[in-house]
């Protein structure tokens, strides 16, 4: 089927509306990866810092040569990064420091793998945030997994985020400076299910869409931000790229 593409309009303080049928744009889902490079989890809410969200990628994995991603160890997708009630990362439901977990890391990234805590702002490859669009992840037409986003907004038509970079985005008590298309890399091509790598996904994501999709973003006023909340997407100078991809 053939997919047209508008923009959307923005607006120096209102709120940026669908330019088919007027539908104001919102936050259509919310993720959070607390173990950087496995799989994360789906929130209702959440609050942005200046570092990011909340528990995002507050473990990683590291061997002797430094932090292992699932660039290169496909298989840290397989585990399931979660926050427990107190906000302690868990690996598939265990306590993130216990035996179990690391036995799992092990099994994933290596013999010499282990587990630590760390939130330095050096735990995001780029910016702290990733933002996509409902719009765009339907012309990449594969699960919104493979992009990791912290935050998708929908009601987005086609790939009007293209003309986001510059823009700052308004939701809850939360303003987003929305920097940059994101380069994507081999992570894309892990099924984040069955695990299967498909490498023509990456050269599709080149072929389509100049390899950028979603947008690197940083804190400009944190808050809290729920799914459902109104988007607002404000005007400001210059739209910049971006080079490099996030585990």
């Amino acid at each position: 089927m053939e997919t047209h593409h508008e923009t959307i309009e923005l607006s120096h303080g209102g709120a940026a509306r669908h330019p088919k049928n007027g539908m104001p744009l919102y936050i259509q889902s919310l993720w959070r990866y607390p173990v950087k490079s496995l799989a994360g989890e789906r929130v209702p809410t959440t609050t942005l810092r200046p570092d990011g969200m909340a528990g995002d990628r507050i473990v990683r994995v590291r061997g002797p040569e430094g932090v292992r991603t699932s660039r290169r160890h496909y298989r840290l997708i397989g585990l399931r990064g979660t926050l427990d009630a107190g906000g302690r990362a868990l690996i598939n439901g265990l306590p993130w420091n216990g035996p179990e977990a690391l036995a799992f890391i092990k099994d994933a990234a290596g013999k010499d793998a282990w587990l630590e805590a760390w939130e330095g702002l050096d735990r995001f490859d780029i910016l702290p945030v990733l933002v996509a669009t409902d719009g765009a992840v339907a012309a990449f037409g594969r699960d919104v997994r493979r992009l990791r986003p912290n935050i998708v907004v929908g009601g987005v038509e086609g790939l009007a985020e293209r003309e986001w970079p510059g823009a700052e985005l308004h939701a809850g008590d939360a303003i987003v400076r929305l920097d940059s298309l994101r380069s994507r890399c081999h992570m894309t091509t892990i099924d984040p299910d069955s695990l299967q790598v498909n490498p023509d996904v990456l050269r599709d994501i080149v072929r389509r869409f100049g390899n950028r999709l979603a947008l690197n973003a940083e804190v400009v006023r944190g808050g809290t931000i729920r799914v459902g909340d109104p988007v607002t997407i404000v005007c400001t100078p210059e739209p910049r790229l971006a080079a490099t991809e996030r585990g």
